[in-house]
């Protein structure tokens, strides 16, 4: 969907003068969509709607939530990621992706990187950072990064929320500051389990018991090592536990069940 017109992605054109795609101008998301139901889809377009107040882009959201209504409708009752993107050049698209499938586990390793503070944690299109970090952590071995500032203060995956296991059995999570996206899967999981908010350091992560990322595009996804550490169990208890209770809120909110070999169980089941 383009500018409020049902089309393919073949169809689909956008003018090579936007300067959302000259200069990644513009504001996105991706939610995720359970037999025929958005997951937390007002969350998203509220967390939108701010970044395109911090980058001081106009934001539709009406004609997105008439958009997504439409191309929710055409694919009926099936599974898959919706991309919500505006840009600078004023174009309104909304985007069916197939969901990709994922590793068990993956393997982090630490990037160093210094976020723009101006952006103030703004989901934007200008993600050139975020996928040169995972093409270095892929040049030495690993799946992901984990980004951390120059001092060693870790951050988040990439494109994900942060979650360990501290020695002392508390699961954590870094906490919120200009660097951290509020994430809407993080919300979710300290709503429903006891998380405590740490900051974290590179002899954090190399001593935690277990570890995992969690957002829209990856639920809750065990990681199995992070640097030179490997853990021995993985997923690890409380990996498992986030899991659960990741899926008992889209139980919850749409109906679905658990995604098991990438099919998922449908409403009544």
């Amino acid at each position: 969907m383009v500018g409020g017109r049902l089309c393919t992605v073949g169809e689909a054109t956008v003018p090579a003068s936007d300067e959302g795609l000259l200069r990644g101008d513009g504001a996105f998301e991706l939610v995720r969509v359970y037999a025929g139901r958005p997951f937390t889809l007002a969350e998203h377009l509220e967390r939108l709607e701010r970044t395109c107040a911090t980058i001081r882009l106009v934001c539709d959201r009406e004609g997105l939530e008439r958009d997504i209504d439409a191309v929710v409708a055409a694919l009926a009752q099936e599974s898959f990621d919706l991309r919500l993107v505006l840009t600078r050049g004023g174009q309104r698209i909304v985007l069916a992706e197939p969901i990709p499938p994922l590793l068990d586990s993956v393997r982090l390793a630490l990037v160093v990187d210094t976020p723009r503070r101006v952006l103030r944690g703004a989901k934007t299109l200008s993600y050139a950072g975020n996928m040169l970090a995972k093409r270095l952590a892929v040049e030495r071995g690993f799946d992901e990064a984990l980004l951390v500032t120059p001092r060693g203060r870790v951050l988040e995956v990439q494109n994900a929320a942060f979650f360990y296991v501290a020695r002392d059995g508390a699961l954590c999570t870094p906490p919120l500051t200009r660097d951290i996206l509020d994430s809407i899967t993080r919300r979710i999981l300290r709503r429903r389990l006891e998380v405590v908010e740490r900051p974290c350091t590179r002899a954090d992560v190399l001593e935690c018991r277990e570890a995992f990322a969690a957002g829209a595009g990856r639920e809750v996804q065990p990681v199995g090592a992070i640097e030179t550490r490997v853990f021995d169990e993985v997923p690890g208890p409380l990996t498992l536990a986030a899991q659960d209770a990741f899926w008992d809120e889209v139980k919850a909110t749409t109906g679905a069940g658990r995604r098991e070999n990438g099919a998922l169980h449908q409403r009544g089941s």
